[in-house]
């Protein structure tokens, strides 16, 4: 089997404590072996080029193997909010804490859910959080589209982990509704990138200076994405 080329994905196993799976992924425009690990997922791919010897492939994960399981153990685990834990909004950690009440509901520094349910904890956050991302997300695209003059159609939100916003041809915005966990610098930041899109649908220099001249510390905002983005998604809200 080692003497077989890599033409179409597959999975390999590099055995260990833990064991890690590889998606082998074949690329016409690879030109050497390169490895990627997702800190959303932890998923582990190898880029090769297409009739790579599979040993090689092999050989050259195997090779990795202490990188790759110091990369793994770097990921922050899946947090399942519960009473009396942390949780981001708008960038600031607030409190979960039991109440008599009957939903969600925002303090300053703490959010209040119903005290005798608290296996509805995660989805009454989603709600409240889809809620919030939505007014919020509203309010700055129909401020940015006015700033350059032009109208979009319509929002949704998405619990989308490869983008935070995108902006269709015929002028629909999308955004993940875990921006409104980010300090709100930045979700107003995503409002410009995407409300941007309506005017240059592309990344040209002219569409980076149309952002940076509704949203001048946009770099800023978009290097804090980067870096803490994944951490957005470690909070599950439903099994």
């Amino acid at each position: 089997m080692l003497g077989q080329r890599i033409k179409s994905p597959e999975m390999i196993t590099l055995p260990g404590t833990p064991e890690v799976e590889l998606l082998v992924r074949p690329s016409a425009r690879a030109r050497r072996l390169s490895l990627r690990i997702s800190r959303l997922d932890g998923r582990v791919t190898m880029s090769v080029p297409k009739g790579t010897p599979r040993r090689e492939a092999v050989k050259f994960a195997q090779e990795r193997a202490d990188w790759i399981r110091g990369h793994l153990n770097d990921i922050p685990t899946d947090v399942r909010p519960s009473f009396g834990d942390h949780i981001p909004f708008l960038g600031k950690l607030h409190q979960l804490v039991a109440a008599d009440t009957r939903m969600a509901r925002l303090g300053d520094g703490f959010i209040t859910l119903p005290s005798k349910a608290p296996d509805k904890i995660g989805p009454r956050l989603m709600a409240l959080f889809k809620n919030e991302a939505r007014q919020r997300l509203d309010l700055a695209s129909r401020r940015y589209a006015s700033e350059i003059g032009y109208e979009f159609n319509r929002i949704t939100l998405r619990d989308t982990r490869s983008r935070w916003g995108s902006c269709s041809s015929d002028g629909n915005l999308m955004y993940s509704w875990r921006l409104v966990m980010a300090p709100e610098e930045v979700l107003d930041y995503v409002a410009a990138h995407e409300v941007c899109h309506l005017a240059h649908m592309d990344h040209s220099a002219r569409f980076w200076d149309q952002v940076e001249a509704i949203c001048p510390h946009y770099a800023t905002h978009r290097k804090w994405l980067q870096k803490h983005g994944a951490d957005l998604h470690r909070y599950r809200f439903r099994d």
